[in-house]
């Protein structure tokens, strides 16, 4: 039986997927450290507004309140004990949504990392990480989740953990990496070692990619070596709007909707099948996103002078492949960023 995802995929040239999960909920008056997973089962309202808000925006799929629903990081919140029922109750939630919504919508359940570091250089060894991930996966089948999504990785052990604990669990899955140094993970994936390590594994994603990290540009630049790399498997873009930065006390995107929907249609002219936002992406730069890809007709693939000139330049000399000249990328990274 083909799973929803693949379905959609199938059908469409793209997928449009939702933006931030945290910056939403902090305007609805989520508290800087508290469990945002905790809602589900407290404030199950703002999270049905939340999934919302993204399919009002014209979002294909939104991921589930769920991204520190793993045992480790809910001790810090001494709900250890409650991953199944946290995790069950945000794809509920998003089933019931999704559901009503009058069209095919994607619950994809969240799944983040561990928070832990990996063994050899950490204490959580692999069948730890595997036990874990398979108890959030399982609550989350349980709540109506079409397909899990593993986000915001850095190591590939702790992500070949998750599929393993995804095949356990018999769910298709997706999983993006964040690369927010100098075109790397914080552990040192590169987007060529990224599809190496996805074609190698016994239970590959139905899609993956980047999500996070600095920026868009730097997002598009590490989608361009996914590309370049000949994978033919579906590609994920999932870029923060625009940079962070602190005014009046908080944290603020500076990324406008018009920016957000030049970075969808160079996403999919790049070859991404899957586009969304991360990091500061509201329900304006989705509505914005949507309307881009629908109206603005595919054009060639871009290049990097393209990606620096519509989106700004990027932070850092290369991608970490090594196959880029450092003097345009230097003028990339100095050119004035177009808000």
């Amino acid at each position: 039986m083909t799973d929803a995802l693949t379905k959609m995929l199938s059908e469409r040239d793209w997928v449009m997927a939702d933006g931030a999960t945290g910056t939403n909920l902090f305007n609805m008056g989520l508290s800087s450290g508290d469990a945002p997973e905790l809602w589900n089962a407290d404030e199950p309202q703002n999270i049905k507004k939340l999934y919302s808000l993204a399919v009002d925006a014209g979002s294909d799929l939104f991921l589930t309140n769920t991204f520190g629903g793993n045992a480790s990081r809910l001790k810090l919140h001494n709900a250890e004990s409650r991953v199944r029922e946290l995790n069950r109750l945000g794809a509920a939630l998003g089933r019931e949504v999704a559901d009503a919504s009058g069209r095919t919508v994607i619950v994809a359940g969240s799944v983040g990392p561990t928070g832990e570091i990996m063994a050899p250089m950490g204490s959580l060894t692999h069948e730890l990480a595997v036990e874990m991930f398979h108890e959030q996966a399982e609550g989350l089948k349980e709540g109506g989740a079409d397909v899990l999504w593993l986000e915001t990785i850095s190591a590939p052990e702790e992500y070949k953990a998750a599929a393993e604990a995804f095949a356990l669990a018999g769910m298709p899955w997706c999983g993006t990496m964040s690369f927010d140094t100098a075109g790397r993970t914080m552990m040192g994936v590169t987007s060529a070692s990224m599809v190496d390590m996805v074609e190698a594994l016994p239970n590959p994603p139905i899609a993956f990619g980047a999500n996070c990290g600095v920026g868009a540009s730097d997002l598009m630049r590490t989608v361009l070596g996914f590309i370049a790399s000949g994978t033919e498997r579906p590609v994920i873009a999932k870029g923060n709007a625009g940079i962070p930065k602190y005014v009046d006390g908080h944290i603020h995107y500076d990324g406008t909707p018009e920016l957000m929907g030049a970075y969808a249609c160079l996403a999919r002219d790049a070859g991404a099948r899957i586009i969304g936002g991360c990091c500061g992406t509201m329900p304006e730069h989705l509505k914005a996103m949507r309307a881009a890809l629908e109206s603005t007709p595919k054009g060639p693939r871009p290049t990097l002078e393209d990606i620096a000139v519509k989106l700004g330049g990027f932070s850092s000399a290369s991608d970490g492949t090594g196959d880029q000249s450092d003097a345009p990328a230097r003028s990339r990274r100095n050119s004035r960023r177009r808000t």
